[in-house]
């Protein structure tokens, strides 16, 4: 007995008892009809094709093959502004104990060398659906239960459904477009890239994703990759939904040099003159500010780390600076970083806003360089003015 997959995923709402009991079926070849509520099988040797209907008890069967599945039947129906009543899907790597044959997932972020994912959809009228794609991530090598981080790119929607949470801004990625939601189910985060326009196919790098969410600090590269799964959402209707090729491959290795990194730049780029590395010290209040750089030609990256030298805990921060001439922060991790000119505002996420007495909090970001570097300065937390050191 396993509890499902799915969790729940719904505009603003959770529905009752949402995490069930799975039942796996036993492996079958392809071109299997499964009605049973959670019944799985194998496809092409190394993904789960599973029905997973969690959120309904009227009937839904979907028909197995190598490279998909389709929904044969769903005769369930639930409100929009409520969670969908399945997700039936196919996928690698594990969750709630069941794990695709000879998974190379969970896998370390900073242990990927690559991952690549292929991914044909059949859509079909008059049903209300979102087409979701979920990439499932965790702070540890988690094989059951739930995970802490779903990432949900969504290629096609269909009536009055919304994700998880509100809008906070747009990415480029993977050639497209996307909106991007952030927002909490209860059981877990989720960052959802909500394609502008139906997509039928697409082939992409699934570290692109997972670097912008890396880069709003919801990850960072000691979290593991679980599973990538790929099906629909229903919540009226969906006979004829269906995943006509699937594809997932994780190797590991060294993660490509485009990938934003968290704590050092591209090992490719040369290093100029070495610049001071970390800023010259100033008088302060109750905290003080550890800035240290990495630098080389037209780029750098910094690692901050604030601590809490006062008496009382910080709840919620933000750290503003200055940043000389000819610098400007590109992407960042473990905080919300803006700049304004030369003036820089970090602002905690929701994982570290709290730093007790004694205690500290860290982010990082990458940024471009002009001329020669120097250490920024005016380093105050939350209007507070902080030692450097």
């Amino acid at each position: 007995m396993r509890r499902p997959i799915r969790t729940i995923l719904a505009a603003g709402l959770l529905a009752a008892g949402g995490l069930v009991v799975v039942v796996a079926a036993n492996p079958a070849a392809a071109d299997t009809q499964i009605c049973d509520q959670y019944g799985t099988t194998t496809a092409a040797g190394r993904y789960v094709v599973q029905n997973n209907r969690w959120g309904t008890s009227a009937q839904q069967c979907i028909n197995a093959t190598d490279s998909g599945f389709t929904i044969t039947t769903q005769q369930g129906s639930a409100a929009t502004n409520g969670a969908p009543v399945s997700y039936p899907s196919i996928y690698l790597g594990c969750h709630y104990t069941n794990c695709s044959p000879g998974s190379p997932l969970p896998m370390q972020l900073g242990s990927i060398g690559s991952a690549t994912s292929s991914i044909n959809y059949t859509y079909v009228s008059g049903a209300v659906y979102d087409a979701a794609y979920d990439i499932w991530l965790d702070p540890s090598p988690k094989r059951d239960g739930v995970n802490q981080m779903e990432v949900m790119i969504w290629f096609n929607r269909q009536g009055p459904i919304q994700p998880i949470g509100s809008v906070v801004g747009n990415a480029n990625i993977a050639g497209r477009s996307w909106e991007v939601w952030r927002g909490s189910n209860g059981a877990n985060n989720v960052i959802s890239y909500v394609a502008p326009s139906a997509i039928s196919s697409l082939t992409f790098s699934v570290l692109d994703f997972l670097a912008d969410v890396r880069n709003r600090g919801a990850i960072t590269n000691s979290w593991y990759l679980t599973s990538i799964q790929a099906g629909f959402e229903p919540w009226q209707g969906g006979a004829g939904l269906g995943v006509s090729g699937f594809s997932a491959t994780v190797n590991g290795g060294t993660p490509p040099t485009t990938t934003p990194p968290t704590t050092a730049p591209p090992t490719t780029a040369p290093p100029t003159t070495a610049p001071p590395t970390t800023a010259p010290p100033s008088t302060g209040g109750a905290c003080r500010v550890t800035y240290t750089a990495n630098t080389w030609s037209g780029g750098f990256t910094a690692d901050v780390t604030i601590a809490n030298t006062g008496s009382s805990a910080v709840n919620g921060w933000t750290l503003t600076y200055n940043l000389p001439a000819g610098q400007q922060v590109s992407n960042a991790w473990n905080a919300t970083v803006s700049q304004s000119g030369s003036a820089v505002t970090a602002r905690n996420v929701g994982y570290n806003g709290t730093i007790p007495p004694g205690g500290s909090a860290s982010f990082g970001y990458q940024g471009t360089l002009s001329g020669g570097y120097s250490a920024p300065s005016g380093f105050a937390l939350n209007g507070t003015a902080c030692t450097q050191g």
